[in-house]
């Protein structure tokens, strides 16, 4: 019984640098070649079959850092992390509300940083449970040190999903506002950042009252962030 109990052991212990070695060149592969494809496009997928009424694909087309709008960047952070330039990939004070809040009982709003939401998108599946929130901030970690805040956006605006079956800012762009990404306008920006909450609920192409309040507090926030500059 001890040679199997010692067996199990080494197998688990082989297994699990076997994963963490894998982890690790994923992370490097992903610094250069573009990701493709996300546990959310397949999940996505899959959903949409047993949803007769709706079939949904994988919409989505990568484009370089130098050829999205530095509005769409901008608009992005925002809304979505004001602290992303200067955080390691947590920020902590966001952390200290979100707990209060579970702990008062009021709606949970989530600290999740734009680091996290591109850990979570390119190499997890979606869910609260703390499993899937270790790993999160395992690869937020490694992405952080690994891959820098520039790949990081670059990244995050080329997966985030933007609408039903819809991916990336560049086909978000063109989907809705017939041009390419680079040539976003601030405007244009804020509203397809404005809807990131719940890209399937919600659409830049027709954006209701609650949508175009947002808008305009992501282009105020804009004007205060002012030029983002990458080390």
């Amino acid at each position: 019984m001890k040679k199997v109990i010692q067996k199990i052991g080494i197998y688990t212990l082989r297994l699990l640098l076997a994963l963490l070695v894998f982890s690790w060149l994923l992370v490097f592969v992903y610094r250069f070649v573009p990701v493709w494809i996300t546990p959310l496009m397949i999940i996505r997928v899959v959903e949409s079959f047993f949803e007769p009424e709706k079939t949904v694909g994988i919409h989505k087309s990568w484009v370089a850092y130098e050829d999205i709008s530095p509005n769409m960047v901008l608009a992005v952070i925002s809304a979505e992390d004001q602290k992303f330039p200067v955080h390691k990939g947590f920020d902590w004070e966001a952390i200290e509300e979100a707990r209060k809040e579970i702990a008062s009982g009021k709606r949970f709003r989530g600290g999740s940083t734009i680091t996290n939401q591109t850990a979570k998108n390119v190499f997890l599946w979606p869910g609260r449970n703390l499993v899937r929130k270790g790993l999160e901030a395992y690869f937020s970690i490694l992405i952080e040190y690994g891959w820098g805040k520039r790949r990081i956006i670059e990244v995050y605006l080329n997966v985030i999903e933007t609408g039903d079956g819809i991916y990336g800012v560049e086909e978000a762009a063109r989907r809705f506002f017939k041009k390419p990404a680079k040539d976003l306008s601030r405007h244009e920006a804020a509203l397809i950042a404005a809807v990131l909450p719940n890209p399937r609920r919600w659409s830049p192409a027709q954006p209701t009252d609650y949508i175009r309040g947002r808008q305009t507090w992501i282009i105020r926030n804009m004007g205060n962030l002012g030029k983002i500059e990458w080390e």
